[in-house]
């Protein structure tokens, strides 16, 4: 095991650029183990089976994730900060689409709270600081935004938007633009 450098961490990093080449559902112990070239039992040590390996993955890619919007945030409000988290989000998915598809995955309540889920919805509250925008106004921007972005990206990844003659890019844009403006404009609570 040593002379191949099996790690957790290693595996883990193995196991998403493994889900990025051949998508997260085909992830198994057994491919990772190919590509460390040792047996799948060796393996064993390191992870219990293949669902905790797609756990880890999926925590894996919410912390880089996370890593990646914060740092494009950095310094930004209002519209620049909404405009740098979209496009860093979106940016990620396409670069990683096992990561990201990973991301989606279900997780069990104690694993989601040590994990960088709660952080994606603090920077997507950092944004929405820059609307002034109170609870429950706020809740629901949040989910607004994590439900546009993640629709958005869906389609394109998924080819959905091929058919158009419009560039994709510019939907993308005008698509942040109309957010912007509903940020700027929320309606009251009813």
């Amino acid at each position: 095991m040593t002379r191949a450098g099996v790690t957790a961490a290693r595996l883990t990093e193995a196991a998403a650029d493994l889900a990025d080449e051949v998508g997260f559902e085909n992830v198994t112990v057994s491919a990772l183990a190919r590509g460390f070239g040792v047996t799948d039992a060796s393996l064993y040590s390191h992870v219990k089976n293949a669902h905790e390996l797609k756990v880890r993955v999926a925590v894996f890619a919410l912390a880089e994730l996370a890593d990646r919007a914060a740092a494009a945030l950095a310094g930004r409000a209002g519209k620049d900060a909404l405009v740098a988290f979209a496009n860093a989000y979106r940016d990620y998915a396409k670069e990683h689409p096992g990561r990201y598809a990973a991301m989606r995955m279900e997780l069990d309540q104690e694993t989601a709270a040590a994990s960088a889920a709660r952080r994606h919805s603090e920077l997507t509250r950092a944004i929405l600081r820059g609307y002034e925008l109170r609870e429950p106004a706020q809740t629901d921007a949040v989910r607004l935004l994590h439900s546009a972005f993640f629709g958005y990206v869906s389609l394109e990844t998924a080819g959905g938007f091929r058919h158009h003659a419009r560039e994709v890019d510019a939907s993308w844009s005008s698509a942040l633009d109309a957010l912007d403006a509903l940020l700027r404009n929320w309606p009251p609570a009813s």
